[in-house]
């Protein structure tokens, strides 16, 4: 049993040790823990929906993460840049994704999934930064 409550410890060889995203049946919120060093509770009450394309970044820089996934709910938008990010799409389909961060880039070689970035705009002016 892994006691671990820090995601980004976590062992990359395992899925389900996975340090970019736990997933949970019985979670109301979206956890998202942004770049910016903020972590933010989202519920899925509020969840409009999730769009997976290319990122357009990678015309410009070949370097760039090779997906973009725009979480959308009523209050935020929540961006993340990685690879394999379609297993996180179904989680959130399920209402199971129990947290979304980056993980550095030594994981991506060893992880199907892999973060590199998430980043969080709001809709609502309400929010105080």
């Amino acid at each position: 049993m892994n006691i671990n409550t820090d995601p980004a410890a976590a062992s990359a060889s395992s899925s389900r040790d996975n340090p970019c995203y736990g997933n949970d049946p019985t979670v109301a919120t979206l956890n998202v823990l942004a770049d910016d060093e903020r972590s933010y509770q989202l519920p899925y009450a509020q969840f409009l929906y999730a769009e997976t394309t290319p990122n357009p970044a990678l015309e410009k820089d070949s370097d760039a993460p090779p997906e973009k996934l725009v979480i959308a709910f009523a209050v935020a938008n929540v961006t993340v840049l990685g690879s394999g990010l379609r297993y996180i799409e179904r989680t959130i389909q399920k209402y199971e994704l129990k947290f979304v961060k980056s993980a550095t880039r030594r994981y991506a070689a060893a992880l199907k999934t892999h973060v590199a970035a998430v980043t969080i705009s709001f809709t609502s002016e309400s929010h105080e930064s």
